[in-house]
């Protein structure tokens, strides 16, 4: 039996975003691409973010006559972002490394085209006619009872 997915706004939109990516990367080797770039922009910002905070908690730490006032981010705040922003960090280098595997394998184009077959299938066009039509069936609306409260 298999169990319906999550209706939920967040998970709707993750299964969005989910289809949209094959749709739009339907290949190997553009999946590769897109996740590396994926792991190395948020590598970049979590870095970049990690050394801002620091920066600020160092000059905090200097000028300890700072008005608690114009802080906009408490000591005790800056300090658990960068512990967990330091986590994430690692975690990013480690996944990094498992990616350098991936991008180790090559595949021919025949397989390249199994990829495409099939992320048609996974991720259908949404405003592709056939796919609206069976959208249509499968939602009531009001020109389109449910078949419950058909007789």
């Amino acid at each position: 039996m298999t169990e319906e997915p999550c209706q939920c706004s967040d998970c709707q939109r993750f299964y969005k975003e989910h289809d949209r990516l094959i749709r739009e990367f339907p290949t190997f080797n553009q999946q590769q691409e897109l996740n590396w770039a994926s792991i190395q922009s948020f590598r970049t910002l979590c870095s970049k973010v990690t050394n801002e905070l620091q920066r600020e908690l160092s000059e905090r730490e200097s000028n300890k006559d700072t008005n608690p006032e114009e802080k906009h981010i408490s000591d005790i705040e800056l300090t658990e972002a960068l512990d967990e922003l330091e986590s994430v960090n690692a975690y990013l280098y480690s996944i990094e490394a498992l990616m350098e595997r991936i991008f180790d394998t090559k595949i021919s184009n025949n397989i390249e085209s199994k990829f495409k077959e099939i992320a048609k299938e996974l991720a259908p066009d949404p405003l592709n006619v056939d796919r609206l039509i069976l959208n249509r069936l499968f939602h009531q609306t009001p020109d389109f009872p449910d078949k419950k409260n058909i007789n």
